[in-house]
């Protein structure tokens, strides 16, 4: 090492020091304490990424000088205003890199309040800006960094603006010392990407705005001998649900062996743009699928599902007027019977008390119904309950399913009783997928019970297409009472729609069409903030919402013959 170069590493030292107002040693990257590991001489390089401990900075020997004096004023920031290694365990991979990201943006902003000259370094120092379609982890973390530097800048990626928005509405509301309050943003901003489905592969993921460090400095990974990038890869994005032991391949997609999604068929259907107000037709893709987590090998592997025994619940038969069966001998009614009123002639006759019941009226008999309850299959249902519960609601939603099915069974050994069990997920209004999981006049043999058992919730929630195709199978049931049951956790949501308001009127104008098609639709919301979105889509009586999701199963009952006996 030269001279010149050792000055340089002992200016950037003052500089430092002057920055932070305490000792910092600044050395090349390549004077590694005598403690660590010699690396072999057929290993790769180093990483070209600043290394920060608290009272020491190790600076890449190579790359671009000029973005040292970034590098140490970056260093400096977390030296004054960041609390080192937090515990990291509680957090994803993706969450720790998002929450890294806003507390570098954090403390440059307070670092440049302090000494306004240093945001010369760290605008001269950004990124390229990334392609507009690409749309990965490191390009939508890099447009924000951008962004975040450089208020002026223009984006047009909803989840960059989000991310803008929510951090100058903190640091406005809290202020820039409140960690705890960036945090909750950066929690908001990672559960964002999952529902995105942006991929996150932390062994190829670097920082990248070229000053940061490696946030090491930032987080305790535990005593485990594994590395930090290590410890990061060993866990996965919260972007889907994890995978069985045996299958599931690392993008969500179904299982390699003998795991292929049978695909039933493809149909199209509107949405409505409220905007424009106007249905764009054939918008919708709507697949409908046997899950592959639905083969034969899943069904040994569920013997709880199938073997259960299960109390179906006290579910009322619907009944309604039927002039085909009348009823004689009544005391009112809207026609005379004629032979009550022969016999009250013979009584006069005699000289007998005539009985006065001379009137007939319409009996009830059971009413036909066709109840398809639709399952919600989204990736939310699949997070544990609240108040202590280890149950998910998805495993609420299969037994309310299964009780429900079996009560019905004994309604419709009757004739009368008509239910099929069905769920849906979406991954963009290309991909809504529909399974049938208990068909119409089927019953709840070991089959059945198994597929319910076994279904797994991922994606999100395109409600309005799926209310659209079943109201379609509806259709196709004998005439009388037909409806659909929705059960969901949630408002309407995909990925590719960020206006919250789209897809509830979307929703709201499919149940008005099915209304006209004489189907009618009712939902079961658990989610306690749900009053606003299923009133506007399903109206003022057709909904209840279920605060604790223990009391599903019985709502369901109640609601499934509220429809039934409904005129």
């Amino acid at each position: 090492m030269s001279d010149g170069h050792a000055l340089t590493f002992e200016a950037l030292g003052l500089l430092a020091r002057g920055l932070a107002g305490v000792d910092v040693e600044v050395l090349p990257l390549t004077k590694l304490p005598a403690r660590a590991p010699v690396a072999s001489p057929d290993a790769a390089p180093p990483p070209a990424r600043a290394v920060l401990a608290p009272k020491r900075l190790l600076l890449p020997e190579g790359g671009d000088a000029r973005l040292r004096p970034a590098m140490v004023a970056h260093a400096v920031a977390h030296l004054r205003h960041s609390v080192p290694a937090r515990p990291a365990r509680a957090l994803k991979p993706m969450g720790i890199a998002v929450v890294s990201a806003i507390e570098d943006a954090r403390v440059e902003h307070l670092l440049c309040r302090d000494f306004p000259g240093v945001r010369g370094w760290f605008v001269e120092a950004l990124a390229p800006v990334p392609n507009a379609s690409d749309l990965g982890f490191a390009a939508l973390i890099a447009r924000m960094d951008r962004l975040l530097m450089l208020p002026a800048w223009q984006d047009d990626n909803h989840w960059v603006n989000k991310a803008h928005r929510l951090f100058d509405e903190t640091a406005a509301t809290a202020g820039l010392e409140d960690y705890d309050a960036f945090r909750a943003i950066a929690s908001i901003l990672a559960n964002d990407l999952g529902q995105m489905r942006v991929r996150f592969d932390p062994q190829h993921y670097a920082v990248p705005a070229p000053w940061r460090d490696d946030n090491s400095y930032l987080w305790d990974f535990g005593e485990a001998e594994t590395p930090p990038d290590d410890a990061i890869a060993l866990q996965q994005s919260g972007a889907r649900p994890p995978p069985p032991s045996d299958a599931s391949s690392d993008d969500g997609g179904p299982p390699p062996e003998g795991g292929a999604e049978l695909e039933l068929g493809r149909y199209s259907y509107p949405e409505w743009d409220r905007k424009q107000e106007r249905l764009r037709p054939d918008w919708c893709t709507v697949i409908e699928k046997l899950p592959a987590w639905q083969g034969l090998s899943p069904m040994r592997e569920q013997p709880a599902a199938s073997n259960e025994r299960l109390t179906p619940l006290a579910l009322p038969r619907a009944r309604h007027l039927d002039r085909t069966h009348r009823l004689r001998r009544q005391w009112e009614g809207d026609d005379v019977d004629l032979n009550a009123a022969i016999e009250v002639l013979v009584d006069r006759r005699l000289r007998l008390r005539p009985d006065p019941r001379l009137f007939m009226r319409p009996g009830k008999a059971p009413r036909a119904t066709s109840v398809l309850v639709l399952l919600d299959l989204s990736e939310s249902v699949n997070d544990a309950g609240q108040g202590g519960q280890t149950r998910s609601l998805l495993d609420i939603e299969k037994q309310a399913a299964l009780l429900l099915a079996a009560s019905s069974n004994s309604n419709a050994r009757q004739g009368a009783d008509r239910l099929a069990i069905h769920g849906f997920s979406s991954n963009t209004r290309d991909e809504v997928y529909y399974y049938r999981l208990l068909e119409f006049g089927k019953p709840l043999e070991a089959p059945s019970r198994a597929m319910i058992g076994a279904v797994r919730g991922r994606y999100s929630t395109r409600m309005g297409a799926a209310l659209r195709h079943a109201a379609a199978h509806l259709r196709a049931e004998p005439a009388g009472q037909r409806a659909i049951l929705l059960v969901t956790d949630g408002a309407p949501s995909d990925i590719d729609v960020h206006d919250p308001q789209y897809l509830i009127e979307d929703a709201r104008m499919a149940v008005a069409e099915a209304r006209e098609a004489g189907v009618r639709t009712a939902c079961i919301a658990v989610d306690g903030a749900a009053d606003a979105y299923v009133r506007r889509i399903f109206g003022w009586r057709n909904y209840c919402i279920a605060d604790d999701a223990r009391s599903l199963p019985v709502r369901l009952a109640r609601m499934s013959a509220r429809l039934a006996a409904a005129n």
